[in-house]
């Protein structure tokens, strides 16, 4: 028996989002453990009994223990956010934002937890390095992006200029932000970016 389309598509959302459920809880045990008893001394056995799932669940969610602190699911909440700005908008004017629109859709807890990551990611070395194959992927979605709103590829060496110079933005904001708890992160970043759209005048 086929499911009517309108019976099946609320099953499908209940599963998408038993499964971002379950995927934050295995991120938040993962970085409480890692503050208590720092990265190295923590196992995946440890966060999978602490998230109360199975050894196999965690690396169906984090293939690797790094990545269980370096993927935030953010890039998506950015992307749907930059594709929903107005058409009329230049593609600075939609970065900010779409910036804007991922960061007020947050709460208290995942910004404070964003900013736990950012802070983990530079004390351990190891989860650095890791963290490089995300900046490079999340700079070439930038570029992607930027290029179907300019009617550009994402190849042509202004789009990938102007990404990079966002991009490079963006990523001093957060250093800043895991080393400064205190950093207003979304206002910097946005008054960098309004810093750039006025032609970085000194």
């Amino acid at each position: 028996m086929t499911a009517h389309p309108d019976q099946a598509a609320p099953r499908n959302g209940l599963r998408e989002r038993k499964k971002a459920k379950t995927r934050a809880k295995i991120r938040q045990h993962a970085l409480r453990l890692c503050a208590e008893q720092g990265y190295e001394a923590t196992t995946v056995e440890q966060i999978a009994e602490a998230a109360e799932v199975s050894l196999s669940t965690v690396f169906r969610y984090f293939p690797t223990k790094d990545q269980l602190i370096v993927s935030d699911g953010y890039d998506p909440v950015v992307v749907d956010a930059f594709r929903a700005q107005p058409a009329e908008l230049k593609p600075l004017e939609a970065v900010r934002a779409a910036f804007r629109a991922a960061f007020r859709d947050m709460s208290a807890e995942e910004i404070s937890e964003r900013r736990e990551r950012q802070a983990l990611v530079l004390a351990v070395p190891e989860l650095w390095a890791a963290s490089l194959t995300n900046i490079k992927r999340t700079q070439r979605m930038l570029a992607e992006l930027v290029a179907e709103r300019a009617g550009r590829e994402p190849d042509d060496p202004a789009v990938r200029t102007f990404a990079a110079t966002v991009f490079g933005i963006t990523l001093s904001v957060w250093l800043n932000w895991a080393e400064n708890p205190d950093l207003d992160a979304m206002t910097a970043l946005d008054e960098g970016l309004a810093y750039l759209e006025q032609g970085l005048p000194l």
